[in-house]
């Protein structure tokens, strides 16, 4: 089964009390495959520059894989530590990751679907700042 949908993805970050947000709208794909939903889309930046991401969610796990001019597989798992590597092209970025809360609700039927994550970041080995990624999931209006 495959949808056309519109995704919004939010993220925070929370630094010693400073907030850093970003909001991405896009068209992209909704599949659903047994015991995972998959969501994939298209970002694209200055100087066309393109990115595609997938996430990919099942009970307990969410993964977030991105390739294009940055690159990264980060995984979400509930209450366990994940690492991966950020490639850009300015170098590379070591990611450590604790995963706190993942809140999932699928779309059904025209009702928009969410994902909440809630996770820790350390980069390089610095200090951890809180994560919060938001995305909600609405079937395109034809």
């Amino acid at each position: 089964m495959k949808k056309e949908v519109i995704i919004h993805l939010h993220t925070v970050i929370e630094d010693n009390g400073l907030e850093e947000a970003s909001t991405v709208k896009q068209k992209g794909n909704y599949f659903q495959k047994n015991n995972m939903d998959v969501i994939a889309f298209e970002e694209e930046l200055e100087g066309n520059q393109l990115i595609k991401s997938m996430i990919t969610i099942q009970p307990g796990k969410v993964n977030i894989k991105r390739s294009g001019v940055v690159s990264m597989n980060q995984q979400f798992l509930s209450e366990k530590v994940t690492e991966n590597v950020y490639s850009h092209p300015h170098g590379h970025i070591h990611m450590e990751t604790f995963t706190k809360s993942i809140d999932y609700q699928r779309p059904v039927e025209k009702q928009e679907g969410h994902l909440k994550v809630e996770y820790t970041v350390k980069l390089n080995g610095q200090d951890e700042r809180n994560h919060t990624l938001t995305l909600k999931i609405n079937e395109e209006d034809k």
